[in-house]
């Protein structure tokens, strides 16, 4: 049962669960009075549990760093779910103008792609028809393009006109061919992930 630890550096909220780093790094679960792993605190976040991790010394919060070591272990030990190239933009972001609007941009990218999960799966059950991929797609780039009107008035268009003059791209056939067998791969992942 959650509770709230009497040090006022690590008071939160009564249904969050404080987990307390300790220098031998252990983690240890204040609300089961036990110890518990990075695999432990993984399954709480699959299973939605809301929980902060704290340095037991300082009581500074550490949740980012012990959610980043997550990942980090993830990528290492199972199937890797961030692409380099991936990896590589997101790096560069760093120091960038833009890298303030990037964790809610992500954020907001992630959410909408867990609430179309179901819709996702469907269509690719379906052959892709009404593809929910493409209703994400457009999302996202209204997203960009907002952000990016924001930064430099005009831009938007800018782009609009670009894409009226190229016109459809040849080759498309095999272009097509290629993103089927990329969904493929994907719908893979995704029933692997439900089971």
């Amino acid at each position: 049962m959650p509770r709230k630890n009497a040090d006022p550096a690590m008071n939160v909220s009564d249904d969050t669960i404080v987990i307390k780093k300790y220098a031998n790094r252990r983690l240890y679960n204040t609300a089961s009075s036990s110890y518990i792993t990075l695999d432990d605190l993984a399954s709480m976040v699959r299973e939605n549990v809301e929980f902060a991790v704290f340095d037991a010394k300082s009581g500074d919060d550490i949740t980012h760093s012990i959610l980043t070591q997550i990942i980090m272990d993830e990528e290492a030990n199972g199937e890797q779910m961030l692409p380099v190239s991936f990896l590589r933009q997101l790096i560069s972001m760093y120091g960038n103008s833009m890298q303030s609007m990037m964790p809610s941009y992500l954020e907001a990218t992630v959410t909408n792609f867990r609430e179309k999960q179901t819709e996702i799966r469907e269509a690719f059950e379906k052959g892709m028809a009404n593809n929910p991929i493409s209703a994400i797609h457009e999302t996202n780039m209204a997203m960009m393009r907002a952000a990016a009107e924001t930064f430099i008035p005009g831009v938007s268009g800018k782009s609009s006109a670009k894409k009226a003059k190229s016109g459809p791209k040849e080759g498309s056939g095999d272009e097509i061919a290629a993103l089927r067998e990329q969904m493929a791969a994907m719908q893979k992942k995704l029933d692997d992930l439900s089971k």
